[in-house]
């Protein structure tokens, strides 16, 4: 018997990349990092000089409720600050804040013409440039300004699908200032968890420009806790937690303690100190319980695009 040898066509090496190559190309949407500066750059601009809906609202709304007559005075001007900002397009506030962003980015995404990191710091630069807004970004240490708002603090989650979600947070010092996080024992439970909020709001006093929206995150690690809590200060004022209904009672008993306290608009006393407390919450180790509290004044501002 005589065997013929079978002959298959000789796959190579670079013909399996090439089959990578055209699914890969076929399956991922390509986002040019041009189209990601100049949406950072509008987003940040807008952020400094047009005050949310939302925020207006409840500002509108604590008008109507506040009954110190300084404390009044206080939301009138504020409210006319806001109105004034956005005709003319001017910052809402001096402190045009350290560019924080939040992005959410889908996994069949390839960005492409650059790197993704310089492309958002780019536009950081740009906005704060153009936008005629302050520069407050400094090293530690030396204090020495580096002139264009960079770098910034970029929160990046790998999500699914093939769009870029963008959210730009401009964070003032002054609030910021009067955020902390505390790691408690797990028997501190949710009373503990009240304690520290209260504390810190009415430790903070006037400092961080009152009304406030507190965010808190619970859980996770200790970084983890600071990023729900400043996560929490995306969400839109007056909408409570919809995934835990202790976290929607927690926020209601913290709302009405804190308006309680008399710190009032800008520290003058009154009813109004808090326009919101949002909380979210993740698991976190069976011998922790992370506390983090974020607070964010009255001029909260934050924008977002998905490309």
């Amino acid at each position: 018997m005589v065997f013929v040898p079978v002959t298959c066509p000789r796959v190579t090496t670079m013909d399996c990349n090439m089959d990578k190559d055209i699914q890969e190309k076929n399956r991922l949407r390509r986002i040019d990092c041009r189209r990601i500066t100049a949406a950072v750059k509008k987003l940040f601009i807008e952020a400094n000089t047009d005050l949310g809906a939302d925020v207006l609202a409840s500002l509108q709304a604590s008008l109507r409720k506040e009954e110190s007559a300084i404390g009044r005075q206080v939301l009138e001007k504020i409210i006319e600050n806001a109105d004034v900002a956005c005709r003319s397009k001017m910052p809402i506030c001096q402190d045009t804040g350290l560019a924080v962003l939040f992005i959410e980015m889908g996994q069949d995404i390839h960005v492409v013409g650059g790197d993704l990191r310089k492309a958002i710091e780019e536009g950081v630069r740009q906005a704060y440039a153009e936008g005629f807004l302050r520069k407050s970004i400094c090293d530690p240490l030396s204090r020495k300004n580096t002139q264009d708002n960079t770098p910034a603090v970029i929160h990046i989650d790998i999500v699914a699908g093939n769009r870029l979600k963008i959210i730009a947070m401009p964070k003032g010092g002054g609030s910021e200032n009067m955020s902390a996080a505390q790691m408690l024992t797990p028997a501190a439970g949710i009373e503990g968890i009240k304690k520290v909020v209260v504390e810190k709001v009415l430790a903070a006093g006037a400092n961080p420009c009152p009304p406030v929206i507190v965010g808190v995150g619970i859980g996770g690690t200790l970084e983890q806790a600071c990023i729900l809590a400043k996560k929490a200060l995306l969400r839109p004022v007056g909408e409570e937690n919809k995934t835990d209904e202790r976290l929607a009672q927690m926020e209601k008993e913290l709302f009405g303690s804190i308006n309680e306290s008399g710190i009032g608009p800008a520290g003058l006393g009154g009813r109004v100190t808090a326009l919101a407390v949002n909380i979210e919450m993740m698991p976190c180790h069976i011998a922790s319980l992370p506390v983090a509290v974020n607070i964010q004044c009255h001029v909260a501002r934050h924008k977002e695009v998905i490309i």
